[in-house]
């Protein structure tokens, strides 16, 4: 599983009913933060919502308490309370969190992280073949140097980066961005400018990451200015990006914030 660094939350939470009726019991506070505490583990394992200390030992209440620094007791009522209302439930012993997965999106995470390796692979393997194809009926010159012939190939390589491929790769990774729906021609004579300068396709798609990564670069700053494909593929803007000059410089719970309505995080 890859790490999940961030859960979802909606903002009305606590105009639920099941969490308006927690809020009228005893010790209200301690098992509100032992939800949340289920839910940020929950999230850090990974596991869809299965809690497993291993592939066949389930957390029991006692580990959770040791876990969350909090009374055995405290910890039983809150899950007794927690299955009472179906908030989770318990599968051979083990406590589970009903359709987390569903609620929290991690498939599509898995799904769209699963696109970019399948895409860049299939990408390579084209390249591959396109340059074999024309770098073979070159490579006939004599006196070639192995570092020549190397240096020769790259630069085939990357002459053989298609407008269409960076472009796609930039609406699948930036998804914060305006979309591309057009490639004009002076799109394309900045991208065969950036090309001729050596960057590579891993180049292009470690710039889209880094962009999509930074919260200044999506508005986080004092301008709510953003950037956007054409501002990121200049020659100076690409470089200070690649150098890590917009990375964002405090670690912290993720403010994930989709386009559309929140979900809930259970039934």
């Amino acid at each position: 599983m890859s790490d999940v660094k961030w859960i979802k939350i909606t903002v009305d939470i606590f105009d639920d009913e099941k969490i308006l009726l927690i809020e009228s019991l005893p010790d209200a506070d301690a098992i509100i933060v032992i939800w949340f505490k289920l839910l940020c583990l929950a999230g850090k394992q990974n596991n869809c919502g299965v809690f497993m200390l291993n592939d066949s030992i389930p957390y029991t209440d006692e580990m959770l308490a040791t876990i969350f620094r909090r009374k055995v007791t405290t910890v039983k009522m809150a899950l007794e309370t927690f299955e009472q209302f179906g908030m989770i439930s318990r599968i051979d012993g083990a406590v589970t969190i009903p359709k987390w997965g569903k609620h929290q999106s991690l498939d599509q995470l898995e799904n769209k992280k699963e696109y970019m390796r399948g895409y860049m692979r299939n990408y390579r393997q084209k390249q591959k073949e396109i340059t074999c194809k024309t770098y073979g009926k070159t490579n006939s010159k004599a006196n070639v140097s192995p570092l020549e012939g190397e240096e020769d190939k790259n630069k085939k390589e990357n002459k053989n980066i298609g407008y269409q491929i960076i472009s796609d790769m930039f609406n699948e990774i930036c998804i914060s961005f305006p979309r591309i729906t057009k490639l004009s021609d002076r799109r394309k004579k900045t991208i065969r400018a950036r090309i001729n300068q050596g960057y590579t396709a891993e180049d292009f798609k470690r710039l889209f990451e880094s962009a999509e990564a930074s919260s200044f670069l999506k508005g986080g700053n004092s301008r709510n200015w953003s950037a956007n494909f054409d501002w990121l593929i200049q020659d100076a803007n690409m470089t200070k990006v690649l150098d890590g000059n917009y990375q964002d410089r405090k670690e912290g719970v993720r403010d994930e914030q989709e386009s559309g309505s929140s979900v809930q995080l259970w039934d």
